[in-house]
């Protein structure tokens, strides 16, 4: 049997919103990324020093571009803390969908952070190769500095990801693979100073300049996912395949149509409108939908769902719209 919309048989809809209470979780995201991010910014100041110091007394451009990069990993980080602050902030008159999207604000930062400090990087080291007589020979210890500094950007970097994975953060994650691009732009460092040590002079800007083009482009990746996510992007397929799941199986739910969905910070808010006989009560129809809502929230990462109730007249024909089981 299908159905047939009938909207002007009952006017009114009804309008009704489930929001997630989880302080415990929010306050251990807070808790991670706090601990986490001041590792970071006290593994960054060490190696930010010795990158210095080693890079100018052995003459390496790549090990000073590496310290840069470092030194941008220590703002990035300041820009989490602050972020992490303010998105715990619970919803207020002026807020009052939360403060969550500081966080996507924070990666957008870090991304254009990423990008600036890449590009500045490529043009510097661009300059440095269109004069290969002033290209000094690097000493062997900027190598040993490189070395250690990949190992302590990896480690990093496998533990913040880690840290991230666990809480579900994507501020997290962006982080931590700022660090990984650390531990990359190191290894493509440590090969130039190691070129440049066998004989090959030009090597050790190449080296800063690919360190800055990957630097670049990791920036560049991780302002465009913001910006979505700040234009009220959809969620990906799979994640809305398994709302109209639940909802399909969601026992007395007639249907539903348009479904919408937007990230705020790392959440997902759901609209939904679901379609209901036109004689049912009002009670009954808030008992199917707090059903229905009760699913959708048990996926990962949903914050909120807000439903409209639709009366709907049984029909001869409807094809427009999904009918649940």
């Amino acid at each position: 049997m299908t159905h047939q919309h009938d909207h002007s048989a009952v006017p009114v809809r009804r309008f009704a919103s489930y929001q997630a209470s989880e302080p415990g979780a929010e306050s251990e995201r807070s808790q991670v990324a706090r601990r986490s991010t001041w590792i970071s910014v006290a593994v960054n100041i060490i190696l930010v020093i010795f990158q210095i110091i080693v890079g100018v007394f052995a003459h390496s451009q790549a090990l000073i571009a590496d310290a840069i990069h470092s030194l941008s990993d220590i703002l990035s980080d300041f820009v989490v803390l602050f972020a992490n602050r303010h998105a715990a902030m619970a919803a207020d008159a002026g807020h009052p969908f939360g403060h969550r999207r500081f966080e996507t604000i924070a990666s957008l930062a870090i991304g254009l952070i990423m990008l600036g400090v890449g590009l500045a990087m490529v043009w510097s080291a661009g300059l440095r190769l269109t004069n290969p007589s002033a290209i000094a020979t690097v000493h062997l210890s900027a190598l040993f500095v490189a070395v250690s500094v990949l190992m302590a950007k990896e480690l990093l970097f496998r533990y913040m990801l880690r840290q991230a994975q666990r809480v579900r953060s994507a501020l997290l994650v962006a982080n931590a693979w700022h660090a990984r691009s650390d531990a990359a732009s190191s290894l493509v460092v440590g090969i130039g100073i190691l070129a440049n040590i066998a004989g090959f002079p030009m090597a050790d800007p190449l080296a800063a300049l690919l360190v800055g083009a990957m630097i670049a482009r990791m920036g560049g990746k991780f302002s465009l996912q913001a910006l979505s996510d700040l234009a009220d992007h959809a969620v990906d397929d799979e994640i809305e395949q398994q709302i109209r799941q639940a909802l399909h199986d969601t026992p007395g739910l007639l249907g539903f149509h348009d479904l919408k969905t937007r990230k705020s910070g790392d959440m997902i808010l759901v609209e939904v409108h679901l379609e209901f006989p036109s004689d049912m009560t009002i009670l009954a129809a808030h008992e199917i939908s707090e059903l229905a809502c009760a699913r959708i929230m048990q996926i990962d990462d949903i914050l909120q769902v807000t439903t409209h109730f639709d009366p709907v007249t049984v029909a001869a024909a409807d094809t427009d719209r999904e009918v649940s089981k």
